[in-house]
């Protein structure tokens, strides 16, 4: 099952092409009136803002400022439309729509909210000679206004309303990342106080044992069963003081990684930095990653690794785990099948490639983005 977030983002950015059939408002006028230089017009400005349309939600311009100038053409385009076709006023309606989602300062959308009005309604002073080809009347006018200010007005809200969401997000983000410090400075406490004492138990008794083995084997026996004893009750402290730890973070596991690898013999090249994830993911990851290392030294056979982090241009987070070995039969195991679950577990993509070492590739979608997704609603 895909999280929330990652279900959200997604069903928005598909969602958002349902808000173009408001457009068809534009229509209306070439239907009840046919007229060839009309449709001609009104199929121009339809693909035009189709053009702008696309280029807006596109998620490569989130948070750029060509929105602003995409706002901009929306506007003009209603502007140079609205005096020949009452539909034009829809695109008024969409640069209110847009507003609220590329700024923060309520007051700042509402003085564009009364600017636009303002254009309006100049627009309809100047194109009021009644029979003339261009012509508005009043009743547009105030209709166009009114869907403006109504439609704009909801969307502050809505918009408001999604950055609260936003912020949540990343506090809980935050109090995770502290719960998590917290547990570890709590499981170093434990373990000092669990296996200090264990310890040097055992070492003693083991030192004495091995002093008695010749003198006394009857008591070395006995002092060894105590060790065994102690180190059983030593291991069962140990796991609950480690209760519910999972991660020790991505960048302790690459590390560990490394080092693991070496020992193997094989060599590691970290071709990126590790890229900044919530808790989840760097969960996720850190098993991935884990699970690659120790299929590599138990099977591959490998002299080479490398692990590469990308992101991608639809905000997916990417890490490829390649190496140089031989695996003659690949099967996918409980291991694997687990790393499979968790990545899907995210909305994300687990893809294996053997040519002839394997290459891993673990894709995870961007479920806290810094800003909100402006979805281009309309309500």
């Amino acid at each position: 099952m895909k999280s929330p977030d990652v279900i959200s983002k997604k069903h928005e950015r598909n969602m958002a092409w349902l808000w173009l059939a408001y457009s068809s408002f534009l229509f209306i006028d070439p239907i009840l009136e046919p007229s060839r230089h009309l449709w001609a017009g009104t199929l121009t400005v339809f693909a035009l803002f189709v053009a702008i349309f696309a280029a807006y939600v596109s998620p490569k311009n989130e948070g750029r400022p060509t929105r602003y100038w995409l706002i901009a053409a929306t506007f003009l385009l209603g502007l140079a439309t609205f005096p020949w076709n009452g539909g034009g006023s829809t695109f008024f309606v969409y640069t209110a729509a847009f507003l609220p989602f590329v700024l923060k300062s309520t007051r700042r959308i509402l003085s564009l909210f009364f600017v636009e009005s303002l254009f309006i309604v100049a627009e309809g002073y100047l194109f009021n000679t009644r029979g003339h080809l261009l012509y508005i009347g009043w009743p547009n006018v105030f209709v166009a206004i009114f869907l403006l200010l109504l439609i704009g007005g909801g969307n502050i809200l809505f918009a408001e309303q999604r950055r609260a969401e936003c912020k949540l997000r990343k506090a809980q983000e935050e109090n995770v990342a502290l719960a998590a410090v917290a547990e570890r400075e709590r499981i170093a406490r434990d373990l000092h106080d669990v296996l200090g004492h264990t310890l040097s138990v055992i070492v003693l008794k083991s030192e004495l044992a091995g002093r008695l083995v010749e003198l006394d084997p009857q008591r070395a026996a006995k002092e060894m069963a105590d060790v065994e004893r102690t180190a059983r009750t030593a291991l069962s402290e140990v796991r609950e003081a480690i209760g519910g730890y999972r991660s020790r973070g991505l960048t302790a596991e690459m590390e560990q990684a490394r080092n693991t690898l070496q020992a193997a013999g094989v060599a590691l090249a970290c071709e990126s930095p590790v890229p900044q994830l919530n808790a989840t993911e760097e969960t996720v990851l850190c098993l991935a990653v884990r699970e690659a290392v120790t299929n590599i030294v138990r099977h591959a056979q490998a002299t080479h690794c490398s692990m590469r982090f990308t992101r991608s241009d639809d905000g997916y987070h990417s890490l490829l785990i390649a190496d140089n070995g031989a695996h003659p039969k690949l099967c996918e195991g409980n291991g694997l099948r687990g790393m499979r679950e968790r990545v899907q577990s995210l909305g994300g993509r687990l893809s294996i490639t053997t040519n002839p070492g394997v290459s891993l590739l673990i894709e995870l979608p961007e479920s806290t983005p810094d800003s909100i997704q402006a979805p281009s609603v309309v309500v």
